[in-house]
This record gives structure tokens, sequence and C-alpha cells, in this order.
């Protein structure tokens, strides 16, 4: 966390928040592929282009959490699959005044678009997954990241 948002207390941070509870509820999937050389990791960057992320946003009212970062995927990354209902794990992250709670999914990759909502202000890229992770700013996420390929593994 940056800044001094970190010494705020939950109850502070509540207070200071700037969107409805709901918004800061988020889902977010990990979208993989198996290659000839093992597992890759679709990640796309950030709208301003600065930071490598995966999927995310805000739970959709009426959507569930797999629902809503699977739709997330197609708007920011084009891509369609299938979503696990299991969470990979969740993490946490400052914005908007408050706490973003966000729940991790895998996405096995079936279709890549060659054009999508967000094409224009997002690239997308196929890496192995120790390049992906490296590339992640925040560690909880690069630990869920980590943990994907036993996790599949354990199907």
């Amino acid at each position: 966390m940056a800044g001094t948002g970190r010494h705020l207390r939950d109850s502070d941070r509540a207070m200071s928040r700037t969107r409805p509870d709901w918004m800061y509820r988020q889902s977010a999937v990990i979208p993989y592929r198996r290659a000839a050389d093992g597992l890759e990791v679709l990640l796309i960057t950030s709208r301003k282009g600065k930071r490598w992320v995966v999927p995310k946003g805000v739970v959709e009212p009426g959507l569930t959490p797999p629902q809503s970062a699977a739709q997330e995927a197609f708007e920011e990354a084009g891509i369609r699959g299938a979503v696990d209902e299991r969470p990979l794990g969740s993490y946490r992250y400052e914005k908007w005044g408050g706490i973003c709670e966000v729940q991790v999914f895998a996405m096995a990759v079936t279709d890549e678009l060659d054009d999508w909502p967000e094409a224009y202000m997002r690239r997308r890229e196929w890496l192995p997954g120790l390049e992906a992770k490296e590339r992640l700013k925040e560690a909880e996420l690069r630990a869920i990241l980590d943990a994907l390929p036993s996790w599949l593994n354990a199907r």
C-alpha cells in the first residue's frame, strides 16, 4: 500500500470510501493455457499501459464472482474460456479511499479474439508462469500465480 493510507484503521477507510460498498468487491482471472513447453499465463497491460496485470474488475450486480471475472476477461483481454467456480485465492489492495477484496479464479482459455472492447487501450501477452510472476506488482497475486500449477494438478 502506498502513501498515508496504510496507517488508516479499517473503520477510517470505510468512512473515506468514495464509491458504493459493492464496488470494493472484485474478481479476477488468471488466464492460462497448456503449451508444448509448459503452462502459459496471459497478462494484459493496465489501462494506462504502465503495469502488467490480470483481467479484474468489480463484481457486477446480478453476476457471481466467476461470471463477472469472465466478463472482465472478455472486455479487457478479448478472451473466453472456462472459469473454475472455486477461487484460487484472494488479495486486497487500496483504491478509492478503501480496500478492495479480489477473488481470483483460474480460466482455461479456449478463444482469443482479434478485436475486443478494450483492445485500443491494452496489450496482451502469453508468458511462461515464472516470467508472468515477475511482471506482476502485487505480492499476493504473485503467490496465487505461483500456486496455479499445483492447484491445476490437484483437480
